[in-house]
């Protein structure tokens, strides 16, 4: 993560507000210092020993002042320039054109991302969590909503931080330029786990984009062997079905990320652990264990439904 290698016009705004702000910061820094040093080289001395002697503290005086007074007016004019700055830049963050853009609802909860895609009629929309694909080149109009406590979103190579507040949307737009994988964070304290609500950002060519977008659309999969059919029941007739959703099956909860193609994304727990057969079981074993706080309970279930049940979820491709 690093604001200084932007991927996208937005994040380059913010890129270049830094390096204005650095160079005018640097130079008064450099000023002081140097004023500091001479002031002292300069300082007149006695012995210690030395009577008292305030005839020569006014010597000066005058030449003092208009340096004074003109160290005031250039920080003052360098000030104004920096809000000036800053205000050009916000102005640039809010005029990205957005004509064609692809729309996600983006909500933030304790401690996931639950992201709907909204692209098309009805039928074209999915929901996923934790991991979004962007088409490099397109931009993206996010609508942005909290549905707890307040959240921030923050793609440092992308674009700068932004706020989601309950009861409020706001919209939020990015473009990425450039292939690659992008880690974003919630970057507003939400409570304990805040450090383990992370976001991946995969821009991707458009025609890879589609390809993801359209398997994304899919139901999950029918089970193919008796143990990850098992699993499915297992999953179904327990608390699982509960909060979450798998579409093409009964559950359709909407209290927990959506787990239709949750193996095929690469990681689980908003960003906690990688996302692998191990991990996933462990996790809906004893999540408390790996996020202490996190709404899902641990699932006191029997050792052979608990292995169906895992054999399943690795379906969910």
């Amino acid at each position: 993560m690093s604001a200084l290698l932007p991927a996208g016009p937005q994040a380059a705004h913010v890129a270049a507000l830094w390096d204005v702000m650095l160079v005018v910061t640097g130079i008064v820094f450099v000023a002081i210092v140097a004023a500091t040093i001479v002031a002292v080289a300069r300082a007149r001395r006695g012995a210690a020993d030395a009577p008292s002697d305030a005839a020569g503290a006014t010597a000066g005086e005058q030449r003092s002042h208009r340096i004074i007074w003109a160290a005031v007016l250039a920080s003052t004019v360098l000030l104004a320039g920096l809000v000036v700055a800053s205000a050009v830049t916000d102005r640039a963050l809010a005029s990205l054109p957005t004509d064609g853009a692809l729309r996600i609802t983006l909500t933030a909860h304790q401690w996931w991302w639950e992201a709907t895609y909204e692209d098309g009629g009805v039928h074209d929309r999915f929901t996923t969590a934790n991991e979004l694909h962007i088409p490099v080149g397109r931009p993206v109009l996010f609508t942005l909503a909290a549905s707890d406590v307040i959240h921030s979103l923050w793609v440092p190579e992308l674009s700068g931080k932004k706020d989601l507040i309950p009861g409020r949307v706001a919209p939020h737009a990015w473009r990425a330029d450039r292939a690659g994988t992008y880690r974003g964070v919630c970057a507003e304290f939400c409570g304990y786990q805040h450090a383990h609500m992370a976001l991946l950002v995969i821009a991707e060519a458009p025609d890879a984009y589609a390809a993801w977008a359209e398997r994304q659309r899919q139901p999950a999969a029918e089970p193919a062997d008796d143990a990850a059919k098992r699993g499915r029941d297992v999953f179904l007739t327990s608390t699982c079905a509960m909060c979450h959703a798998v579409d093409g099956t009964t559950a359709q909860a909407q209290r927990a990320p959506n787990l239709t193609h949750v193996a095929s994304r690469r990681t689980i727990a908003a960003g906690t652990l990688a996302n692998s057969p191990a991990n996933r079981a462990a996790w809906i074993a004893d999540p408390q264990a790996i996020k202490p706080g996190a709404n899902m309970p641990p699932h006191a279930l029997r050792p052979e439904d608990a292995r169906a049940l895992f054999a399943y979820v690795d379906t969910l491709q």
